[in-house]
């Protein structure tokens, strides 16, 4: 289902006690997440990335509470759980209706979750979230705000999204700077206070490192002001990937097309300046680049780890290699 569907059953009260959350917004995982085990006095369990193991969290749900509390285990792993652990942890869940389970799952093959033959007989609602459209935004920032009882229109925070280039988890993060108003917040407020990721924006941070420029001051930046080291490599990741897309398309056809390329037309500017940037680097050279990214990310994913020192170190590497 989709999170339409899956706001009717929570108003209804209809939930089930057993949830797989996946799909391309990790924000709002998070917060589905954290609302779906927000119940006072359980006894929960978390494990994160690649903390999981099968056996303890089987035990967590098959233990009887002392006090009665309710049990919950809460798994967060951009790698799938194997299909039949997950079958018996959901079976737990049927068998004791006090216990939760929920399987916030960040990777990226949405199509083995997105059916309910997934989940066997056992009643596990499935939900999948998509980036919400800027109205959805908007109304989730709004009763952010409330919540966090700052004073601020929906215009305002449109201007909040906007220096944040859309980025509703930063945003969110921000009104926290905004609690010390008692009064309406307004869009000079926004602009005094929020170092906005258009100031130092992510795309021009990447280009920067790909021209082998000094990048250490943006970088401090960037990540003083709301961005997390693993979303740092990720873009710079992503941003490779369709560089790559434009070198293969180029050495085929000979000419780029952003519509075949991308999915969607670019303005010719920047479709010119990334087949430009595309061909700077031989398949070989993207191949290696793919492999450090990936590596280091999956480091920063591990427990008890400098993720500054991984990223400072990849970056240095990176710059090496082109």
């Amino acid at each position: 289902m989709y999170k339409a569907e899956f706001d009717k059953h929570i108003q209804n009260r209809s939930v089930s006690n057993a949830f797989v959350f996946f799909g391309e917004s990790g924000f709002l995982i998070d917060m589905y997440t954290k609302m779906m085990s927000n119940i006072e006095d359980a006894n929960a369990l978390s494990y994160y990335y690649d903390e999981y193991d099968f056996n303890s969290a089987k035990a967590h749900l098959s233990q009887g509470s002392l006090f009665g509390d309710r049990n919950i285990l809460i798994i967060k792993t951009e790698k799938k759980v194997p299909k039949k652990e997950l079958d018996t942890l959901f079976e737990y869940c049927t068998k004791n209706p006090d216990n939760i389970f929920i399987y916030a799952y960040y990777g990226s093959d949405h199509k083995t979750y997105n059916n309910k033959k997934a989940f066997g007989k056992n009643s596990v609602m499935g939900v999948r979230f998509f980036h919400p459209k800027e109205y959805e935004a908007q109304n989730i920032l709004l009763q952010m705000a409330q919540e966090k009882s700052v004073k601020i229109d929906k215009y305002t925070l449109t201007h909040l999204l906007n220096i944040q280039n859309g980025d509703i988890a930063l945003a969110v993060n921000e009104l926290d700077k905004f609690r010390v108003y008692d009064r309406e917040i307004t869009t000079k407020d926004v602009e005094s206070l929020v170092y906005g990721l258009s100031e130092v924006n992510l795309d021009d941070f990447i280009k920067k490192l790909l021209g082998k420029k000094e990048f250490t001051e943006d970088l401090k930046n960037i990540l003083e002001h709301g961005e997390d080291e693993i979303r740092v490599i990720t873009a710079i990741t992503a941003y490779l990937t369709q560089l790559y897309m434009f070198n293969i398309y180029i050495r085929v056809n000979g000419a780029p097309n952003a519509l075949d390329i991308l999915g969607y037309p670019a303005p010719k500017f920047v479709v010119d300046e990334k087949a430009a940037l595309s061909l700077k680097f031989k398949p070989n050279t993207y191949s290696k680049l793919h492999e450090l990214l990936l590596s280091s990310e999956l480091k920063m994913k591990s427990s008890n780890v400098d993720k500054n020192a991984i990223l400072l170190s990849t970056l240095i590497r990176l710059q090496k290699l082109l």
